[in-house]
């Protein structure tokens, strides 16, 4: 029974998905779902990578977490649109909280919305938002074995920023072996080694989103 419950669930989630989905394609907007374990850097990466990209595609963004509005008030001070989704104890967002927030967005002058997600390792993987693709951050201080505990989300994503690696002379941390581990979960993964501290990586990350998006809009 809880099997049908649970299947229940992902399937009405999936078909709100595929109608925001819908919606991003008539406009042309590029989705991108990031996620991450609490602290490992998603608010700091997109502060970086608003400041890089800002004049050269226009964006927007959802933060998601279970309270307050730290995140957007960040992120609201580079005069971008952005909606705080509280969630009030939901350990991930879904398609129909998106879908919530259309009404503050003007679709007609963005191309490219952020969807920062809950901080956790295992439901945001799970949930469809009507992204194009997930981007997931890792931390060196995470360690290296997250790839095999976890292997949904790094299944699940199209890009993995493993951040942080400014730590690295000081943590207990094998930068390829997380690399490693994870191409054995999923060989597709686009991988960046960044630091938002020093903004090492960084310029190859906002490069490869621009042009991502850059295609997108012109498909």
């Amino acid at each position: 029974m809880k099997i049908s419950v649970v299947k229940d669930i992902l399937e009405a989630n999936d078909r709100i998905a595929r109608q925001n989905r819908e919606l991003f394609d008539e406009k042309g907007v590029t989705v991108f779902n990031l996620m991450s374990s609490p602290g490992a850097g998603k608010t700091s990466l997109l502060e970086k990578t608003i400041e890089a990209v800002q004049g050269k595609i226009r964006l927007g963004v959802i933060e998601g977490d279970i309270q307050s509005s730290q995140d957007a008030e960040r992120i609201a001070r580079f005069g971008i649109p952005v909606v705080q989704i509280n969630t009030g104890g939901a350990c991930h967002l879904d398609g129909n909280m998106i879908r919530d927030t259309f009404e503050e967005f003007d679709f007609d002058e963005l191309d490219l919305l952020v969807v920062e997600n809950v901080g956790n390792l295992v439901c945001p993987a799970e949930f469809q938002v009507g992204e194009d693709f997930k981007a997931m951050i890792l931390s060196v201080t995470e360690g290296e074995d997250k790839p095999a505990k976890y292997p949904l989300m790094f299944h699940e994503s199209r890009v993995l920023l493993i951040n942080k690696i400014d730590l690295v002379p000081y943590v207990d941390c094998d930068v390829e072996k997380i690399r490693e581990e994870a191409l054995k979960v999923n060989p597709h993964l686009t991988i960046f080694d960044i630091s938002c501290k020093t903004g090492e990586g960084l310029d190859a990350w906002c490069e490869w989103l621009v042009e991502t998006v850059r295609k997108r809009k012109s498909a």
